[in-house]
């Protein structure tokens, strides 16, 4: 099975992914996850996304789509989720046309829709752990009181430098512009399924796994 988890920064896509890929089997494809390790894999595709992002130039759409075509190559498991691509209607055409070429389709597209004024909340009171990436939330799941982390042991924990309401506000913005769209480019395919993305953890897995049919 192969999905998208489309939703705006902060809403929880990546924790929900991790889920699917312990749970199910799945292949989280992350781009920034992807870009991290082309850069260091030694492979002809790496030196190109190293020197590119070593000059400070953006990756382009074609080096992303052919990093996910070497994935595709690959051992596909229980499947693929698609996290933080595609983000513009160039990009889920590109998608589209790549999965047809290999004889692949997306079997859901899954909006984790959420309200701005409560995300905005959520995301300032955010920390990951520095080892892990396991994400904490001062309000809802807390930094435990031994303070390590409670899936590493780890005890150094971060908060990202944008992680304020006033940047939030900013990546919010070219969410909306950029990537909204796709909601109702995915909705027009039949492909687009909502489930509410402020619900405690357990509950946004829950309803993410009843609106996808071969896990409900």
């Amino acid at each position: 099975m192969n999905i998208i988890l489309l939703g705006p920064p902060g809403a929880g896509k990546g924790t929900q992914a991790r889920r699917l890929v312990d749970e199910h089997d799945m292949i989280q494809l992350s781009t920034g996850d992807m870009l991290r390790e082309a850069r260091t894999s030694g492979t002809e595709m790496g030196d190109k996304v190293a020197a590119i992002m070593d000059a400070g130039e953006l990756v382009t759409d074609e080096i992303v789509i052919g990093l996910i075509e070497e994935r595709l190559n690959g051992d596909r498991k229980g499947g693929f989720i698609f996290d933080g691509f595609p983000r513009t209607l160039k990009q889920a055409d590109a998608l589209g046309d790549l999965l047809a070429n290999h004889d692949e389709h997306l079997d859901a597209v899954v909006e984790m829709r959420v309200d701005d004024v409560a995300l905005v909340e959520r995301i300032t009171a955010r920390s990951t752990c520095g080892n892990c990436g396991e994400v904490y939330n001062d309000i809802s799941k807390p930094i435990p009181a031994d303070g390590k982390c409670t899936v590493c042991g780890g005890t150094e924990f971060k908060r990202r430098a944008d992680d304020n309401a006033e940047a939030l506000t900013t990546r919010l913005m070219e969410y909306y512009k950029k990537t909204s769209p796709l909601i109702g480019y995915y909705y027009a395919k039949g492909d687009l399924k909502t489930v509410d993305g402020l619900g405690e953890i357990d509950e946004v897995a829950k309803a993410i796994s009843q609106v996808l049919p071969e896990m409900a």
